[in-house]
């Protein structure tokens, strides 16, 4: 996989993860603490790791797809209220 091709990957997972994580933190706003809605809070994990398992890309971009969920769910917090 050239450089390029890599980065754009990264760069597409790493939109996916801010995007899908958007209503999640416009959900966590509204939602009472340990509600059962707080669950749905977490379903885009399960999509982010899939797209990272089945993209080839290994163990070390975690962390850059972590900071996007977390900045996604604060920028959703901040749009929810």
């Amino acid at each position: 996989m050239s450089l390029e091709a890599k980065i754009a990957l990264i760069a597409g997972l790493f939109s996916l993860s801010f995007m899908l994580n958007l209503p999640m933190g416009m959900l966590r706003v509204r939602t009472k603490n340990f509600a059962m809605k707080l669950f749905f809070i977490h379903a885009a994990i399960p999509v982010i790791y899939f797209g990272r398992l089945f993209s080839g890309l290994d163990y070390r971009y975690i962390p850059v797809f972590i900071a996007a969920a977390v900045l996604g769910q604060i920028w959703g917090g901040r749009m929810g209220l």
